[in-house]
């Protein structure tokens, strides 16, 4: 059908055999979805069209029930975070901030399974200039423009995450609400599909970061979660050197961040003759001091001193999970 169209014969047996998309019943497949919608007046949808709804079918593995709660949990989101979302495009000044400071890159080459390697360079976050829940929205901004694209609908994404000089003092402002917030906007409530998330050279407070928001994680996302550390060879393994910048001991030179904040931008890169970044980081900071979800503020304030100390080598290696592919 004209939905299938720019996707390649690969991609098309790809989404034959792991999504269970079949071309002679699309179109039912997105009519049962959109049948749905009645059952949540609650919730505003501002599209139901077909190829909207197809991003969703692709992301659930074409199952229906569970398409429709992606579909229905994407603009619950964006009802319930409304701040977010008011000035949601690239030039808005936080959002383009963090853009131009990798927030996120996007490497020019696909990895062998023909998805798309997203890059964080984490000690980059200027926090004088844009804040965490600035960030989110640039990630948030980006995934939007690149999932309009069908092969990466079906192929996903992996992200690459460099703590490199991640200091404590920008650690201390990951909180476990606005991780929490990051976790629902990411894995809870994005028709995108995550192969791999690498930790490479994090402190040992990321560790700890980490094992307080792994509860909250679905055993699936927990299964693609490698925490690498200095070890390079383990992450060349999954993503092969060939097309990794020199950061990542690739054999390409090293990241220019700027990359795909200039495809987003375009001109208006250099332009900045906006109105000064504070007059969007007062109402995101609002948001990240009022984020406190319930189920995790016993977890905000303490964490087990036994959690943070620095793990060593085998430690780290007992914790790479094996790479589960769909």
């Amino acid at each position: 059908t004209h939905l299938q169209a720019g996707l390649s014969l690969e991609t098309l047996e790809k989404a034959r055999l792991e999504l269970n998309e079949n071309p002679d019943t699309l179109h039912q497949d997105i009519q049962e979805v959109r049948d749905m919608v009645i059952t949540r007046p609650d919730i505003g949808f501002l599209r139901t069209d077909d190829a909207f709804i197809l991003r969703f079918l692709r992301a659930r593995k074409f199952q229906h029930f569970e398409a429709f709660r992606l579909l229905a949990q994407y603009f619950e989101y964006r009802q319930q975070n409304l701040d977010m979302f008011k000035s949601f495009k690239a030039t808005d000044p936080g959002i383009k901030q963090a853009l131009k400071d990798g927030f996120p890159g996007g490497l020019a080459n696909l990895d062998h399974y023909g998805r798309k390697i997203l890059v964080l360079f984490a000690a980059n976050w200027d926090q004088s200039r844009y804040t965490l829940v600035d960030i989110l929205r640039a990630i948030l901004l980006s995934l939007e423009a690149m999932i309009e694209d069908p092969e990466l609908q079906v192929n996903g994404f992996v992200l690459i995450i460099d703590w490199s000089n991640f200091t404590f003092k920008q650690a201390s402002k990951l909180t476990p609400s606005m991780l929490r917030l990051a976790i629902e906007g990411l894995q809870d409530s994005f028709p995108a599909r995550f192969g791999g998330i690498h930790f490479v050279n994090q402190p040992w407070y990321i560790h700890a970061l980490y094992t307080v928001i792994r509860p909250f994680l679905k055993e699936k996302t927990r299964k693609r979660i490698f925490l690498h550390g200095n070890n390079l060879n383990s992450l060349h393994q999954l993503i092969h050197p060939e097309i990794l910048p020199s950061e990542f001991g690739g054999m390409l030179p090293p990241y220019d961040m700027g990359t795909w904040a200039r495809t987003l931008l375009d001109h208006e890169y250099d332009d900045d003759s906006e109105s000064n970044a504070d007059s969007y980081n007062t109402p995101a900071k609002d948001i990240e001091k009022d984020l406190s979800p319930k189920s995790m503020k016993r977890s905000q304030s303490v964490v087990d001193p036994g959690v943070l100390k620095r793990m060593d080598k085998n430690e780290e290696e007992n914790m790479q999970p094996l790479l589960s592919l769909d």
